[in-house]
């Protein structure tokens, strides 16, 4: 018996007789399957489990921040089931790598392995809740087909020292919502006083609606949300906003003076997206 060619030898052959037939097929005449596995395109990369959703019985569809193709959604098939090897490396804060299937109009994950499940988020209910908000962020943020590595190395580093309990919380939450603005393109201007272009005051004053400061002298009331801005976290914000990465996350603060930074990250993510990210919501219930 004649053994039947597979794959694009298939295809091929396919073809021959297709083009040997007096009835002179055209390509827009092809049998749809022909045409499907001609526009499949596998892709290998790496990313992070930013969203996951159940369809069917044992299917995912999630959501991926990937290191160079910005954030993409994709199907798990047979993904739910325990047995299935990309099982652990679908699920939500899961940095994996992934063997994806590229459509014209969707993805396809044919193989996945997890390189870092962060297991010690599941044991602090803040910290998961934070790890959940940095996810919203990066869905919000990060465009598709772009090199997205600079966000996956931020919000990595932060879920590695949220995981560890190496940082406070409190600094991790501002390191990536200022970081994070400021690479999608909302740096604010924290050089100088916007009017009189002085460099330090005892208090300068940060307006997210226009992400700017304005000095004590400057300053003389405001018909928009302001946060007053001590020399400690005003030092704090632009360290975050221009410093180079190997260095952002070499700093402290007292309490007091993170809860202020806080104040000034969130209004200006806030005031950014036009709406309160209900994972921030959430998260904000578990702190002090």
């Amino acid at each position: 018996m004649r053994r039947m060619p597979r794959g694009t030898a298939f295809i091929k052959a396919a073809r021959r007789r297709i083009t040997s037939a007096t009835c002179s097929l055209h390509a827009g005449s092809l049998p749809t399957w022909i045409l499907r596995q001609e526009t499949l395109m596998q892709v290998k990369t790496q990313g992070l489990i930013i969203r996951e959703q159940t369809v069917g019985e044992s299917d995912r569809l999630v959501t991926v921040l990937t290191r160079d193709a910005g954030v993409v959604r994709a199907f798990a098939r047979r993904a739910k089931n325990l047995k299935d090897s990309k099982s652990a490396a679908t699920q939500l804060l899961c940095y994996s790598r992934l063997s994806v299937f590229k459509g014209r109009e969707k993805y396809m994950i044919d193989d996945a392995e997890p390189i870092e499940v962060f297991f010690g988020l599941r044991r602090d209910i803040a910290a998961l809740s934070l790890a959940q908000y940095f996810c919203e962020l990066a869905y919000l943020m990060v465009p598709e087909d772009t090199d997205s590595e600079e966000y996956l190395r931020l919000i990595l580093n932060s879920l590695h020292f949220l995981s560890k309990g190496t940082r406070p919380i409190r600094l991790l939450q501002s390191v990536t919502e200022l970081r994070m603005l400021s690479s999608a393109g909302y740096m604010p201007n924290l050089v100088a006083c916007e009017n009189c272009a002085a460099y330090e005051a005892e208090t300068m004053f940060f307006l997210p609606q226009r992400g700017i400061i304005l000095c004590d002298k400057c300053f003389h009331g405001a018909n928009e949300p302001y946060v007053a801005l001590p020399p400690g976290v005003l030092t704090a914000m632009r360290h975050i906003a221009y410093v180079d990465f190997e260095k952002l996350y070499n700093f402290s603060l007292p309490e007091d003076a993170l809860k202020i930074l806080n104040a000034a990250t969130e209004s200006y993510v806030v005031h950014t997206l036009h709406t309160v990210p209900k994972t921030l919501e959430f998260y904000k219930t578990f702190l002090d």
